[in-house]
């Protein structure tokens, strides 16, 4: 069975965890498969928008257990350290990345399925759906970006509870914290996804990199050191061809056709 499958539908790309017996727990070669699955995104001219989701009634359980516990009980630190690092590079490549990745939550996301999910730009998730951090629950530290994304969208005292009972947050509360933006029914989950990546998509792709760059420093910014950002950016947008067509269209009063150049 493929891990991870991949599918291209003009500039969306759709990448879907697929172990489904198992919520599409971390196992074998699926972390570095996902990899693989994001830097061929990253690296393509006609991917905008990259939706994240799994296959049958989980996101992701996070990694598999009876394996991590086999690494402890033979104390293979060098094994698990390889574990930690590839996390660390799906997050990086998700965050340093200039598409707009969107989790499709369709069920349980833990452990490291939740800070995946929270890695990414934007949250949908089904009324089914449950996230957690986990990791405490089986003597574990929190992994894949979890103890920076997590603060950074409920705050750092909300944060912390999670963080340290490891209990897990259903949907409407999730959405009530700001872990996740956006709950809609399990049948509506995809198509949802789907409008929202094919609204950005459309876009001028240059200008929305360029949003989601400056998002991101803003965390660690000044004011004065943002608005120096911004009107890089803004000059940068000024001079692309969407620039020209998007006021075009916009005095010709129709809808502007960008190409990202």
């Amino acid at each position: 069975m493929t891990l991870i499958l991949t599918e291209n539908e003009g500039a969306i790309t759709t990448i879907t965890l697929n172990r489904p017996e198992k919520l599409n727990a971390m196992f074998g070669t699926m972390r570095e498969e996902l990899i693989d699955a994001i830097a061929t995104a990253n690296e393509s001219a006609a991917t905008r928008v990259v939706v994240i989701t799994g296959a049958g009634r989980g996101f992701c359980a996070g990694g598999d257990v009876e394996y991590m516990q086999g690494l402890q009980q033979r104390q293979d630190i060098s094994a698990f350290r390889k574990l930690l690092d590839a996390g660390r590079d799906v997050v990086t490549r998700i965050r340093s990345s200039e598409k707009f990745f969107i989790a499709a939550i369709n069920g349980v996301a833990a452990g490291a399925g939740c800070s995946l999910a929270l890695a990414c730009d934007y949250r949908i998730a089904a009324e089914t759906a449950k996230l957690g951090q986990t990791f405490v629950k089986i003597g574990l530290h929190p992994d894949w970006g979890g103890t920076f994304f997590l603060p950074r969208l409920i705050g750092t005292s909300r944060a912390l509870e999670i963080l340290a009972t490891g209990r897990m947050v259903d949907a409407e509360e999730a959405e009530a914290l700001g872990m996740i933006d956006r709950v809609v029914t399990h049948e509506e989950l995809i198509s949802s996804a789907n409008a929202l990546a094919k609204m950005v998509a459309a876009g001028p792709s240059i200008a929305i990199a360029a949003v989601k760059r400056a998002v991101y420093a803003s965390e660690k910014r000044s004011l004065e050191s943002q608005l120096d950002l911004e009107t890089e950016h803004q000059t940068k947008a000024f001079q692309s061809s969407d620039s020209g067509e998007g006021m075009r269209a916009f005095f010709e009063k129709r809808a502007p056709e960008f190409r990202g150049n």
